[in-house]
């Protein structure tokens, strides 16, 4: 009985704590680019404080080789192009 309880608890901790971590890490961008502030990003500067301007309200990145990204997140961005050079969300 009190393995079974356990189990229980365990089981139902486990859901509840596993929906917030992926929530988090899939978060999509802001959907347009406004702001004229980037959210933190691990790779990449921010594209407002080096004075550099988005082609359009939807460029939500630059990559390195010059080519625009309009990535919905930000994991996988700019991967086929060198990585992120400019984040303008």
């Amino acid at each position: 009985m009190i393995r079974r309880t356990l189990a229980v608890a365990a089981a139902t901790a486990a859901l509840v704590i596993a929906p917030a971590t992926v929530a988090f890490a899939s978060s999509p961008l802001p959907s347009v680019n406004t702001a004229h502030r980037c959210v933190p990003h691990t790779t990449g500067l921010c594209g407002w404080t080096h004075r550099q301007r988005p082609a359009n309200k939807w460029e939500t990145a630059q990559c390195r080789d010059s080519s625009v990204s309009y990535s919905a997140h930000s994991s996988g961005t700019c991967s086929y192009h060198h990585g992120v050079r400019y984040w303008f969300k």
